[in-house]
């Protein structure tokens, strides 16, 4: 692997995700609308989708123009370097179109071997209208606006704040209401912000203590759950050369063995 420094590309990352949530956020304050749907007429792609993965992609290829890309919006493009950055342009993409400030960019650099295993050594969750970006790399502590970050620890379940998201598949949604309905009396609250990598990255920042989800697709969690894991979280649910994951949960191991044994 050539030049896979992870500070470097972080500070790639960083770069490029500022840039990009510095245009999204202008197009949102100019007015988007919805420009198509994907999965189903829930899974929305605004015209920011689209232009902000295109100046991400074009701004990855001129500082790493050996890497692979993989993009929620534009597919996949293989490199030749070992290395491959998982984007989502927007996560987060109705809060977005309704004005919510809850969206980010979000830009993962993995490190892909021979069998097509992906390791995250660099990400970065940008939120530009929460003045919030999260940052971490391999070997290095994860951070938010340069501060260090500590999942809380030893949660017991019935103190827990969680937080989960609803697929925009429909046919995933009854198990999902189901796990709510399992957790709810066991648990102190729910959260549902709307805007996965931001809801992982709250556990990162103690702001809760577990999230967990179905059905996540890898560039909303690539570069959270990399942050999450170096605040001291411990992630189940994911296989590295999968595009999605069936149950994603982030969490203390305490508590994250509780809300597995409910739900897992």
């Amino acid at each position: 692997m050539t030049n896979a420094d992870p500070l470097n590309l972080l500070e790639t990352a960083t770069a490029v995700a500022t840039e990009a949530g510095a245009l999204a956020a202008s197009m949102r304050s100019a007015g988007i609308s919805v420009a198509a749907t994907k999965s189903s007429q829930l899974d929305i792609v605004t015209q920011a989708d689209t232009a902000v993965e295109a100046l991400i992609r074009e701004r990855v290829r001129r500082a790493r123009p050996d890497d692979g890309f993989f993009g929620e919006e534009g597919g996949e493009i293989a490199g030749t370097s070992g290395v491959t950055w998982i984007v989502d342009p927007i996560d987060g993409t109705v809060n977005y179109l309704y004005g919510s400030p809850y969206y980010a960019v979000s830009i993962a650099a993995m490190a892909v071997d021979a069998n097509g295993r992906r390791t995250a050594v660099a990400g970065v969750v940008h939120a530009p209208a929460l003045s919030a970006t999260y940052t971490a790399a391999a070997g290095h502590p994860a951070r938010l606006n340069g501060t260090p970050l500590r999942v809380n620890t030893n949660v017991p379940l019935d103190k827990a704040l969680v937080s989960t998201g609803i697929p925009y598949d429909l046919t995933k949604r009854a198990r999902v209401l189901q796990d709510i309905n399992t957790l709810t009396p066991r648990i102190r609250d729910f959260r549902l912000v709307g805007a996965a990598a931001l809801e992982i990255c709250g556990v990162a920042e103690g702001r809760t203590d577990a999230h967990f989800q179905r059905g996540l697709p890898i560039w909303d969690y690539a570069a959270a759950n990399l942050i999450a894991t170096r605040a001291g979280a411990v992630v189940c649910g994911t296989d590295s050369r999968s595009t999605s994951t069936d149950f994603l949960l982030i969490a203390d191991r305490r508590l994250g063995d509780d809300i597995d044994t409910l739900i897992g």
